[in-house]
């Protein structure tokens, strides 16, 4: 028989990415069918506030005319060009100029691709390039930490530091080296000061570098706040510490600002936030508010200089996408930066950010809670077995999944990380009513997630 719900179909013909598939044949999905402002609706008309903008993408929200209109005017225009060979749609070149406006220094020059998984791919590409280039055909090794999400490209899955995105799929590959979160809840001493743990965790890389071989060790690739990961502000002086480890041995710093990018911080970028000075900067997710995929690497001066060289020896830099820098997303990122500009993003993001963070951080006296953390309109709310000794809960218990499911059924959509951290991270459009209604659909979830607990006890 052939199956004519949505949800049936959804079961027969789709395969679904970061799912469990067995569990999925037996209890379907959520059909979401259309969405205005912070809000989604399910295909029975039931309406939901995106906690997490969808995927930490949907910065505008899910109705912005505007970028609508740059699609259909570039569709009629120009619907498909591409970079190759020295051409290029002449909006592409509008966005880069836009985008290199805002960078941080020293990036200089981007290069546009599909995804943010695809953009630290190549980003790790550029630094083995550059090192060809510059006659260090050894210094090849990528460091990333533990719980840091980067993609999941064999590549770019091989630089997460989450167990989900690797097991079964033999990574991570070579080349590839983990150090430690920078988490000062559950990584710090006791009574050791942010200062100081920042201090070892700089120790740490440093002794890394040393053991793998500094003349090995090409790039250091970093979220300045990590995201899947558990919403992890770094400690006080950490990228200060990190980035004087860095120059010491050359090697390069990647930032990839594919959550923290285009305000979500309360600056343009995290790197501005945390004084990072990158040599190599990804963005995706935001560049166009989630409305087409887009997104980009960008590099700067020394590192364009390298990658000239290299094409000078090799007869061309060989890389790209038929679809990267499409004009049709370049055409709406583009809006989506005037957009930004126009409500002063950075400016909104600080303001209503504060409601966000004052009003989760009224929940660390609650029994379930055991650190709320975040900064601007990213946040995460960890739940623990035991406030006095930090620990979590089993993670077979699957507390934060139930919190999660009984937020759904309040009209609140948002996801369990690991650790049952509970991240927020809305449209940057909401504001502090939306703030307030979202934390009350998330109050009642929390109170049952608790009476469901004491009474299993």
């Amino acid at each position: 028989m052939i199956p004519n719900s949505t949800a049936a179909r959804d079961v027969a013909y789709l395969l679904h990415p970061y799912t469990n598939l067995s569990a999925h044949r037996e209890s379907g999905p959520l059909v979401i069918s259309r969405g205005k402002g912070i809000h989604v609706y399910d295909e029975e008309g039931r309406e939901y506030i995106e906690g997490l903008a969808g995927l930490w993408c949907a910065g505008l929200g899910f109705d912005q005319e505007r970028l609508v209109e740059a699609a259909s005017r570039q569709m009629r225009q120009l619907p498909f060009y591409h970079a190759f060979g020295g051409k290029v749609p002449d909006v592409l070149v509008d966005l880069a100029e836009a985008l290199m406006a805002i960078a941080p220094k020293p990036l200089e020059r981007a290069l546009f691709v599909n995804s943010g998984s695809e953009a630290n791919d190549l980003a790790v590409k550029i630094a083995w390039y550059v090192n060809n280039a510059l006659g260090r055909p050894e210094k090849k090794k990528i460091i990333a930490r533990r719980k840091a999400y980067h993609g999941v490209t064999v590549m770019s899955g091989s630089l997460t530091g989450l167990a989900y995105a690797q097991d079964g799929f033999d990574l991570p590959v070579s080349r590839v080296v983990h150090v430690d979160t920078p988490h000062h809840y559950h990584g710090a001493e006791p009574d050791e000061s942010e200062e100081d743990y920042a201090t070892r965790l700089a120790e740490q890389l440093e002794a890394t570098i040393q053991a793998e071989g500094p003349e090995t060790v090409a790039a250091f690739i970093a979220e300045p706040v990590m995201g899947a990961g558990g919403v992890i502000v770094p400690p006080r002086t950490y990228f200060e510490k990190v980035q004087a480890v860095l120059r010491r041995h050359d090697v390069l710093f990647i930032a990839d600002e594919v959550i923290c990018g285009f305000g979500r911080t309360g600056n343009w970028f995290g790197c501005d936030t945390f004084g990072i000075r990158p040599d190599i900067m990804t963005v995706a997710k935001q560049l166009s508010a989630g409305f087409l995929p887009i997104a980009a690497t960008l590099v700067s001066g020394p590192v364009y200089e390298a990658l000239v060289a290299g094409s000078d020896k090799h007869g061309m830099f060989g890389h790209g996408n038929t679809y990267g820098g499409h004009p049709v997303a370049a055409a709406v990122a583009l809006e989506t930066l005037k957009i930004y500009h126009e409500m002063d993003i950075v400016g909104r993001v600080r303001r209503v950010g504060t409601a966000l963070q004052e009003g989760l951080r009224r929940y660390i006296d609650h029994p379930l809670v055991g650190e709320v953390r975040g900064l601007g309109l990213i946040a995460g709310v960890e739940l623990v077995a035991d406030k006095a000794s930090r620990t979590n809960f089993d993670k077979a218990r699957g507390i934060g999944a139930g919190l999660v499911r009984r937020a759904q059924a309040h009209g609140l959509l948002t996801r369990a990380m690991p650790g049952d951290l509970i991240g927020f991270c809305p449209p940057m459009i909401i504001d502090e009513a939306g703030v307030a209604e979202m934390l009350r659909r998330f109050d009642v979830a929390l109170e049952e997630s608790w009476s469901a607990l004491r009474e299993a006890a």
